[in-house]
């Protein structure tokens, strides 16, 4: 029977009776040494113990231990739980962990990293002690990394006083950070350093352990209603500090105009932060939120990141560039060198990545639409508003547009064309509707009517515009290179064209572009995210001409703090965008033709199979032809599904961009046009030329994406043609011997009988092939025409090779020989049978066609 393991707490009173024994006997007592063996113990339980009992008992040690035992095993808990930087150690595997497959380590680990969980006590039991923790800045995102390596200070506030340089013999620069960052630092940059972690099964992103805590720290620390609940604290009466100001360990030069954090600007005047319980949840709020945008958005290029500076603080960084460099005798090359390799690192998001983007982003729209109506008086409002209030005021302008509209962009160009884009398109669109997440609610009566977009959401919109307009070109050239007649990729092209066809939207982008392109008096130099600063007095905005609107200002100002001074607009509803619309259109109506052909496809395969098609004879496989699509197997219930898609699509964009119904009729028609007398699809677009049709831009597209396609049809001498799989070869090698004998014997009389306009030259001319009346076929775009060649009227015996026939006639003797008629008697009948069938065909045909034998 095995031993039982040692409570936590017979352990504490083993650790707090060691000291006193040590001392003792030695005289002195060693406290790393007790913390060593204190990690040691709780490593050996991670090996040895199941999980729900190591969880317990971190729980009794975390609220037994005091801050001071507790301070050394903090940064291996954190590592233990979410994973080493490196990706190595995986941890408690948060993204893999769902309660349908671990339901007991599922509820467990949520209830102890739950913001009023054991973990977060241990947070502020250390953050009352004022700990600080490293954190390599070697892992940071690629353009926070390459400028600290340059000792350029990034704009934002959370590595504010915390870059520090390594001691004599030490590795790289480490961020100091407060337990609260730490942990939140680790957690939000598991997401991407954990991504390539082994995958036991199917794992659904939006039900992992993973994707419900960052939901749940969001509704803790930005509460849509209500305030931030207060940290437990473990001093009576008392308050966990807020992390206090800090001589900087290194001088820094700061790339852009920082915003003061909204925690400073509240508690500058107070004497002590404790005082004030309102900068304690401003301060959390706005960590966590940082933390977030930071690990998650935080991923650009060097070109992008070049872009985003102005003038004057490009000239600044260069200057302090040359002076470190003299003063340690190095290159400025070598350092942006080191820069250019940071930022141009690989940065692949993947799908979970971008659904947790989403997360954030709705959360975010709730939390901003959750601030209170501003009182008439604005003086009454500088006094009364709480920092809570004024942060959900701020928090997108400030803190997210500008990096989740880099990062929309950059998924934009790099996402592959697949139907996984749909995470992106739907996180994009998430952040277009900031009215879905409005706590007003219409009457249930007018629910099945299209939601009108308020006016009140015009300035979101104008001060967004580049959202809305360039992401959504950028979109139509992505839907012109997709399959469209693909479910999935139709689905997307619908959603996108449902959500800006919403009443008074498309009139609001085009409001906005219409301030963007006011004529302007004077352009200032741009100063660097400076005009989207709420704390900018209106002293400022007043130097600016009266010519130029508030509303035209803050447009002017969000496109070119995003893309730059020298930035080329394109109108969304300019003639260049038109007509990539008008290609797209023309695109659906190809797809919706090419759906409705392979339907037409799929239902004549169905109804023309006969009792014989479990020999898996078809007449394509007779004539040598083939007419497979890869899209045969989508299904009918999907095609219908992607016409419908296609269909709505296409008339929400004649609403969007007031599509002449004349040109899209015209259009349609011109798609219809390009079916033949058979009801398929038309050869690929080609040209014409000497050696016969070669394929356009357009044709390879088409072939590609499937819209058109050649069928691959034998266009020699059919008797020629290699033996099939359903052919016996030794007969077809006999038959054609004897077909060849009885064609060079009898070809002047067969010749002759063809010749004749009576009833017996049609009757001849329908047993006998002539390829001067062979019907016209599509040929390969190389072969300009084989039609001509003439082998004369003939006999083919290759049919009775076929095991079909063969089997045919076997089952027709056999059924014969019941009824006691011998193989000469049913030979005769079967022979006369046929002739009277040739007779009525040959009477009653139409049209002459060719018929083999």
């Amino acid at each position: 029977m095995a031993a039982a393991s040692p409570s936590p707490t017979l352990l504490w009173a083993c650790l707090t009776a060691l000291p006193f024994i040590i001392n003792t006997c030695t005289g002195f007592v060693n406290l790393p040494t007790l913390r060593y063996h204190c990690k040691a113990t709780l490593k050996a339980d991670c090996v040895n113990k199941p999980f729900v009992q190591r969880c317990h008992d971190l729980e009794t040690i975390i609220e037994e231990f005091p801050a001071k035992e507790l301070h050394g095993i903090f940064p291996w808990l954190v590592e233990n739980i979410f994973g080493s930087l490196d990706g190595i150690i995986v941890g408690w595997n948060l993204r893999c962990l769902q309660g349908r497959t671990n339901p007991t380590e599922y509820s467990v680990a949520l209830d102890f990293l739950d913001p009023s969980g054991p973990m977060m006590k241990l947070v502020y039991k250390l953050q009352a002690e004022e700990y600080r923790y490293d954190f390599p800045v070697s892992y940071l995102p690629g353009p926070v990394k390459a400028s600290i390596q340059e000792q350029v200070l990034p704009e934002c506030s959370l590595y504010h006083n915390k870059v520090q340089f390594p001691s004599s013999g030490g590795l790289g620069l480490n961020l100091a950070l407060n337990p609260f960052e730490y942990y939140m630092f680790y957690f939000a940059i598991s997401l991407i350093t954990q991504k390539n972690s082994p995958v036991t099964h199917h794992v659904s992103p939006s039900n992992s352990a993973y994707f419900i805590l960052v939901d749940t720290y969001l509704k803790c620390f930005l509460p849509t209603e209500g305030s931030v609940l207060p940290p437990p604290s473990s001093n009576p009466g008392g308050a966990i500090p807020s992390p206090a100001p800090r001589s900087p360990a290194v001088p820094f030069t700061s790339y852009g105009m920082h915003h003061t954090s909204l925690l400073k600007r509240h508690i500058a005047h107070q004497p002590s932060v404790n005082a004030d319980p309102a900068s304690q949840e401003i301060w959390r709020s706005e960590t966590l939120l940082q933390v977030f945008v930071e690990m998650w958005l935080h991923h650009y290029s060097l070109e992008m990141y070049q872009k985003m500076q102005s003038p004057h603080v490009k000239l600044e960084v260069l200057h302090y560039r040359l002076s470190i460099s003299s003063k340690h005798h190095g290159s400025p090359a070598q350092s942006s060198y080191q820069a250019l390799h940071a930022y141009q690192e690989s940065f692949k998001p993947t799908e979970e990545h971008v659904l947790v983007v989403r997360l954030l982003v709705k959360h975010l729209h709730a939390f901003s639409n959750s601030l209170k109506p501003e009182p008439l008086s604005p003086s009454a409002h500088s006094h009364t508003a709480s920092p809570l209030e004024e942060f959900k005021r701020v928090v997108i302008p400030r803190f997210v547009q500008e990096k989740l509209y880099i990062f929309l962009q950059h998924c934009f160009g790099h996402w592959p064309l697949d139907a996984s884009f749909r995470a992106v398109l739907e996180m994009w669109l998430s952040y277009l509707q900031p009215w879905r997440y409005a706590p007003e609610k219409l009457p249930q009566s007018e629910e099945p009517l299209p939601r009108s977009v308020s006016e009140k959401w015009a300035a979101f919109i104008q001060e967004n515009l580049l959202m809305y307009t360039k992401l959504f070109i950028g979109f139509l050239n992505r839907a012109l290179r997709t399959d469209l007649v693909s479910p999935k990729n139709a689905l997307m092209v619908f959603r996108v064209a449902k959500v800006f066809a919403q009443p008074n939207l498309a009139e609001m982008i085009l409001k906005g572009e219409q301030l963007f392109l006011e004529p302007e008096l004077v352009i200032p130099h741009r100063q660097h995210r400076f005009f989207m600063s709420p704390t900018v007095g209106g002293g400022f905005l007043s130097s600016w001409p009266p010519a130029i609107t508030d509303a035209s200002f803050k447009v002017k100002s969000h496109v070119y703090s995003l893309e730059g001074q020298d930035f080329q607009y394109k109108q969304m509803f300019g003639t260049e965008v038109r007509n990539l619309v008008l290609k797209l259109a023309q695109l659906i109506c190809q797809a919706q033709q090419t759906a409705k052909s392979i339907s037409d496809h799929s239902s004549e395969t169905t109804a023309s199979q006969s009792f014989f098609s479990w020999f898996r004879f078809t007449s394509s496989e007779m004539n040598g032809s083939y007419t497979g699509n890869d899209l045969d197997e989508i299904g009918q219930d999907s095609i219908k599904k992607t016409d419908e898609y296609l269909e709505k699509a296409l008339e929400y964009l004649c609403q969007i961009f007031k599509l002449n119904e004349a040109q899209l009729t015209q259009m349609m028609m011109k798609c219809g046009t390009a079916q033949d007398e058979n009801g398929k699809n038309q050869l690929p677009d080609c040209i014409e030329s000497e050696d016969g049709l070669i394929l356009t831009p357009l044709g390879r597209y088409q072939i590609i994406n499937g819209l058109r396609r050649f069928e691959v049809r034998y266009q020699g001498d059919t008797e020629l043609q290699p033996i099939r799989s359903y052919e016996n070869a030794t007969l077809v090698r006999l038959l054609f011997r004897l077909s060849s004998v009885l064609n060079e014997r009898f070809a002047d009389q067969m010749d002759e009988l063809c010749s004749r306009e009576d009833f017996v030259g049609r009757l001849c001319r329908y047993h006998l092939t002539n390829p001067r009346l062979i019907q016209k076929i599509r040929h390969s775009p190389v072969v300009r025409d084989r039609t001509s060649q003439n082998w004369g009227p003939r006999i083919s015996l290759r049919f009775l090779a076929s095991y079909r026939t063969l089997v045919s006639l076997l089952m027709v003797y056999f059924i014969a020989s019941w009824f006691y008629i011998g193989p000469v008697g049913c030979t005769f009948i079967i022979l006369i049978g046929y002739f009277l069938y040739a007779v009525i065909m040959t009477f009653f045909s139409e049209e002459w066609k060719p018929h083999e034998h």
